[in-house]
């Protein structure tokens, strides 16, 4: 996948194959920081990755605010929706997640604490246009 990548998608399967293909880039140490509106396809896009790691236990992370995940690859998968001020993700120890560097980290709505992002991430954004379509932009920030 050659970064920025931008795609119109009109189904579940052809976001799933947008998530296979990226996860191909993935390693371990990558933040991919999710971004787009409620019900966009965050979490979906997330699922579809894990299961390419071999990891089908997927849910939103929404209330337990961070969820981890083994397969093939261990994952971190966060959700700032629910945060009111950048502090609870100190008070959860979300400075060491990032510095373990023994996973590949996802942050759904990542735009609402951008102080807290490493130098270095991916970001994933994903603009709802019908019901079923959704255009899907990654890009690299180094």
């Amino acid at each position: 996948m050659l970064l920025p990548f931008q795609k119109i998608v009109g189904s579940e399967e052809e976001t799933t194959e947008v998530a296979a293909e990226f996860s191909q880039q993935l390693k371990t140490g990558d933040v991919v920081c999710l971004n787009g509106n409620l019900g966009s396809g965050k979490t979906f896009f997330v699922k579809s990755v894990c299961k390419e790691f071999l990891i089908d236990t997927t849910s939103s992370p929404s209330f337990a605010i961070v969820n981890e995940y083994n397969g093939r690859q261990k994952i971190t998968h966060f959700d700032f929706y629910r945060l009111k001020r950048v502090g609870e993700l100190h008070d959860i120890g979300f400075d060491e997640y990032l510095s373990e560097m023994d996973s590949i980290v996802f942050i759904e709505w990542a735009n609402m604490f951008e102080e807290v992002l490493p130098k270095k991430y991916y970001t994933v954004e994903i603009s709802q246009i019908d019901e079923t379509t959704r255009q899907i932009n990654i890009n690299k920030h180094e």
